[in-house]
């Protein structure tokens, strides 16, 4: 009996398929900040048999997080191992400041993180792996700030990102309270009270003219009890007015890895989506080697 027991425990082991994608930590040069900074990218299995570009979803962390927030606090911690596998898709994952919003200071050089994601990185990337160098082949997303800041990057650079998405976005600085948050936009935007325009001209709510024009396909979602619900009503509220096309749900749940954990995969099957429309999907011929 305790034999059988032992080869349906090796039959199991040995025939189970595992989750065979890498994930490398790469060091980015950063011009315009000068200052090196990281980040992880997930490499599916099928990369290194398959001599064909590979699609790249960027994925961008929250306010006070760093790029291991993503491979490390999921639910699942092989969640973007099993998403890369799934749908044959390199997963970048960079830093982008404790709080640095994923925009270009005017007033502080050492918060040019547009620049740093949306130029260097991909620069980077593009010359380091083998991807779809042009923009039919890059989606972008994230959490909470990421959110914002992938929908505030993906409405500025067109021509960089093919679709994005925001997951429990901070959507509108203008209406951001938090009052440990006031110092670093105070360093990076202006006091407040000095600069109000410049939180406005720096929320994506605001931005649904230019959404209209880019015409960029968008997934929006947020828990309905999460404290940012009303500020991504304001912007689905104010896409349907303004006729943008945009896929908008609100699920359970709050503020919390688990929402989003639950919510990525939506995402890539939203993106997947979009690269077979533009034919980016990867065609998977191996090397016989």
């Amino acid at each position: 009996m305790k034999t059988s027991r032992w080869l349906l425990l090796a039959l199991f082991l040995f025939t189970t398929p595992g989750w065979a994608a890498t994930v490398d930590t790469l060091q980015i040069e950063s011009a315009a900040m000068g200052k090196t900074w990281r980040a992880g990218v997930v490499i599916p299995q099928t990369y290194k048999k398959s001599k064909t570009p590979f699609p790249v979803l960027y994925l961008l962390h929250g306010y006070s997080g760093n790029f291991r927030d993503w491979l490390t606090k999921t639910t699942d911690q092989q969640l973007l191992v099993k998403l890369a596998d799934q749908y044959n898709m390199i997963i970048v994952t960079p830093d982008g400041g404790f709080s640095g919003w994923y925009l270009d200071s005017p007033i502080n050089k050492e918060n040019q993180f547009e620049t740093f994601v949306s130029r260097e990185l991909i620069d980077k990337i593009d010359h380091t792996y083998r991807t779809i160098r042009k923009r039919e082949g890059r989606v972008i997303s994230g959490l909470s700030m990421g959110g914002h800041g992938a929908l505030y990057l993906a409405t500025r650079h067109p021509d960089v990102y093919c679709a994005a998405g925001s997951m429990s976005g901070a959507l509108d600085l203008t209406t951001i309270s938090w009052k440990e948050l006031d110092q670093y936009f105070a360093s990076i935007i202006g006091l407040r009270t000095a600069t109000p325009d410049l939180y406005q001209e720096n929320s994506v709510v605001y931005m649904t003219d230019k959404m209209k024009q880019n015409n960029l396909p968008l997934i929006i979602d947020c828990g309905v009890d999460d404290f940012l619900i009303e500020s991504n009503r304001e912007l689905h509220r104010r896409l349907v007015y303004s006729k943008v096309p945009h896929e908008y749900t609100e699920r359970p749940g709050a503020h919390t890895w688990p929402y989003w954990s639950d919510a990525l995969p939506f995402h890539l099957l939203f993106f997947q989506k979009v690269w077979q429309q533009n034919g980016s999907l990867p065609l998977l011929t191996m090397d016989k080697k």
